[in-house]
């Protein structure tokens, strides 16, 4: 026993999956107590980028400090002036004569283009109108305008905040040098993964639906694995009638595909009564087979071995001579085809849910669940809301990623032909 668990321990392949799955396990149970905030909860609408939110209310009533950033002008600019504003300037530099071949209307060279238009432009030269493009009144008009617009905010970067009605009204003069500290604003709100169409954090989100679909995958695995292990141990001891009857019903669930059935059975169930626990139930009693035909296989090359027959011999029960004599020497395969189902599990009910057929929508979320609402609402196309369904792709994918990987490191294990 020792010897076997030295060899898992020391495959790359199974502990990378083990790393990669429990630390998908920890965060599920960690994160919670750090963020308590209900997964359902809608915090404002539609797609809300990632980043930090605040009251701007709350800011404008929060102490002040001052504070100069050298780059401070630039980064409003690169907010506060747009395209159109920076092809204007590009525009008249050119007519000019000016050498923009190092300048463009990009953010990284807006300072470059600040600092050519200040060395370039003369109102009183503009107004000779001998440069090409800008010789009429509305055109001269629009660079003064612009080099106003960029002189004021220069100079006096500051804005007036009115609070109040009536005798309360009061008017304050917010300088661009005034900052506030985030953690002394009232309310403010830390989205990583921002929201989702229903304005909930997706990330708090997430963490919830990977917890329900994990316990879904090991429910699922579970009932398939205890399934098809009794169905195997049965048909390949026993043999003979009961033999025939288990793998014919075997054969039916394999004539039928086994997504079809799946669809079927639990669309039958009716909206209301798909809770996890059966969503669990249903995908666990329709992806037995597999295991239970390969169990037969492994029974029926161990039924005849020498231990076997001397355990008949004494007259041990069928019970004991299956759970003591034959699982002993297939425990790693069905732990392998465990592992196996979980993963199955998990994917099963990301497609059932993405078809709308998952569990009430209502009371849990799940991955399948959060891709059925991101394609619903338009998160691939329309709003190119990443953050609502690249996540939930890359969950689903580590999680069957790590699982099949232990699985392949724990087939190195115990499969002689695949040791190095």
């Amino acid at each position: 026993m020792k010897s076997t668990l030295r060899n898992i321990l020391h495959s790359p392949r199974f502990m990378v999956g083990f790393v990669i799955f429990m630390t998908m396990v920890l965060t599920v149970l960690i994160y919670p107590y750090f963020v308590p905030r209900n997964p359902l909860l809608s915090l404002g609408k539609g797609f809300l980028p990632p980043g930090t939110y605040f009251s701007v209310y709350d800011a404008n009533n929060a102490p002040t400090f001052r504070v100069e950033l050298p780059e401070a002008d630039t980064n409003r600019l690169q907010n506060d002036l747009p395209q159109s504003d920076r092809k204007l300037m590009l525009d008249f530099l050119k007519a000019k004569g000016v050498d923009t071949s190092g300048l463009s209307s990009g953010n990284d060279k807006i300072a470059d283009l600040l600092e050519a238009w200040k060395a370039n432009y003369d109102e009183a030269d503009v107004k000779s109108s001998k440069y090409e493009g800008f010789t009429t009144q509305a055109k001269r008009r629009a660079l003064a305008k612009l080099d106003k617009k960029l002189n004021d905010f220069l100079s006096n970067a500051s804005m007036k905040v009115i609070r109040g009605e009536g005798e309360d009204l009061q008017e304050k003069n917010v300088s661009g040098t005034e900052y506030t500290r985030v953690d002394q604003l009232a309310n403010s709100v830390s989205l990583p993964l921002g929201t989702d169409n229903f304005g909930r954090d997706t990330l708090t989100e997430l963490v919830q639906a990977t917890g329900v679909s994990l316990l879904i995958g090991l429910i699922a695995g579970t009932v398939a694995t205890l399934l098809g292990l009794i169905v195997g141990l049965l048909a390949g001891y026993v043999g003979g009638l009961v033999d025939d009857i288990l793998m014919f019903v075997a054969n039916i669930f394999t004539v039928i595909p086994g997504f079809v059935l799946l669809i079927l059975i639990y669309y039958s169930v009716g909206q209301e009564a798909r809770g996890i626990i059966t969503c669990a139930m249903v995908i666990g009693l329709t992806s037995w087979v597999w295991t239970a035909r390969s169990v037969r296989s492994q029974v029926i090359s161990l039924r005849n071995r020498d231990h076997v027959n001397l355990s008949k011999l004494s007259g041990h029960s069928l019970f004991r001579i299956v759970t003591t004599d034959i699982l002993p020497y297939i425990a790693s395969y069905v732990v392998m085809a465990f592992i196996l189902q979980v993963s199955s599990g998990i994917l099963a009910e990301a497609q059932l849910s993405l078809l709308g057929l998952g569990p009430k929508t209502t009371e849990v979320p799940t991955l399948g669940l959060m891709m059925n609402w991101a394609k619903l609402f338009g998160a691939y196309t329309s709003s190119n809301a990443w953050w609502a369904y690249f996540p939930v792709i890359l969950v689903i994918a580590l999680t069957s990623f790590s699982l099949n990987l232990m699985n392949t490191g724990l087939d190195q294990v115990f499969n002689p032909t695949l040791r190095e």
